[in-house]
């Protein structure tokens, strides 16, 4: 396992409104979902790299909007003809 260290200022742990023990879950979070988002990591993945369950991390992406549903138009007629 890696371990990174940050340093953030504390303007910014303020204007996140966060307690600074609840900062590391939420920075670990916020990288999942972006990393998910680019298609980078999957789900799965994510959910590891913040530390939940992968049925919370999804909760949380729809908190965020972020989508799980991944296919395109063109994937989709494909797939309704095969169908």
């Amino acid at each position: 396992m890696y371990q990174l260290t940050l340093t953030i200022p504390e303007e910014t742990v303020l204007a996140l409104n966060v307690k600074p023990e609840q900062l590391q879950g939420e920075v670990l979070l916020a990288a999942a979902m972006k990393l998910y988002e680019l298609g980078k990591l999957s789900s799965g993945a994510a959910a590891n790299l913040a530390g939940i369950p992968k049925v919370l991390f999804l909760s949380q992406l729809a908190k965020y909007d972020i989508s799980t549903f991944k296919l395109t138009e063109a994937e989709l007629i494909e797939d309704l003809a095969r169908a």
